[in-house]
């Protein structure tokens, strides 16, 4: 049986007064909710927070420290580095080596000049053999100087190594009369080969002839040390001692007449220029 038309109206009425008051009441709910919430900055909801910087992100110290615990405290001394090695480079040109300041070294004619003794302009001759041995005795009586060269010898003019130059003091021309007075410092000058080679007196020494050992250190490369390499151009210049010895009382004398001493002026070469 149907219902009546007014009882079908009040049945909607009724629904629709219901709908709205639930709908109130809900609405309420949902506003006292949000509300209760904390503001916007403080949501932690993946959605909302935005996205954090590299920068931020934890590093993997403390996410080793999270699995592990902290780590242990390290000590107040540091550690010491080691130096730091400067890498060089494969391709590095070497360094030029420095110019040795020599010539040749071969034997030739020259002239010597020692302004500090007055001398100027005396002819050297060499010849193959040692100091003051019968060919070098009969250059020297001829009144000029002997440079002996060879195994025995020493080398040319301004050659690395020793350049021996030999003179008589008391007869003949008596071209090395004032050689003992040479002091250290004094200029000595050769002209040879279209070049002038200047050495530098850095110190005297005695030879006697009556010793191989001072005979074999007076032609050594380096004067007055055997067995070492000569890595300079040096010179000797050497003459008798004939009067120091005759007031020591030393008469001794070789088959040249050689007393048994010799006076010798050590020289390092130190410029060569042009004629």
């Amino acid at each position: 049986m149907a219902a009546p038309p007014q009882r079908t109206l009040r049945l909607r009425t009724t629904a629709v007064l219901s709908a709205v008051v639930v709908g109130w009441a809900v609405a309420g709910c949902g506003a006292a909710v949000i509300e209760s919430l904390p503001p916007a900055a403080e949501v932690t909801s993946t959605a909302a927070r935005p996205t954090a910087a590299p920068s931020a992100a934890p590093s993997s110290a403390s996410a080793t420290e999270a699995e592990t615990g902290p780590a242990p405290r390290e000590s107040a001394t540091p550690t010491a580095r080691p130096p730091a090695t400067r890498a060089t480079s494969s391709t590095r040109s070497p360094e030029p080596r420095p110019r040795v300041l020599a010539s040749d070294g071969k034997p030739r004619t020259s002239r010597l000049s020692i302004p500090a003794l007055d001398i100027d302009d005396l002819k050297v001759k060499p010849h193959r053999g040692a100091p003051d041995d019968a060919r070098g005795t009969r250059i020297q009586d001829g009144g000029i100087a002997a440079s002996p060269h060879g195994p025995d010898g020493g080398v040319g003019p301004g050659g690395i190594g020793n350049h021996i130059i030999t003179a008589h003091r008391l007869s003949s021309t008596r071209a090395f009369l004032e050689l003992p007075r040479l002091r250290v410092g004094a200029k000595v000058h050769l002209e040879a080969g279209g070049q002038r080679y200047t050495y530098r007196i850095v110190k005297t020494r005695k030879t006697s002839f009556r010793s191989k050992k001072s005979l074999a250190a007076q032609a050594a490369p380096v004067p007055g040390k055997p067995g070492v390499r000569a890595t300079t151009a040096m010179i000797t210049l050497s003459t008798c001692r004939t009067p120091e010895d005759r007031a020591e009382g030393n008469y001794w004398s070789d088959e040249f007449g050689n007393p048994e001493h010799r006076i010798d002026k050590i020289g390092e070469l130190v410029a060569i220029r042009p004629l």
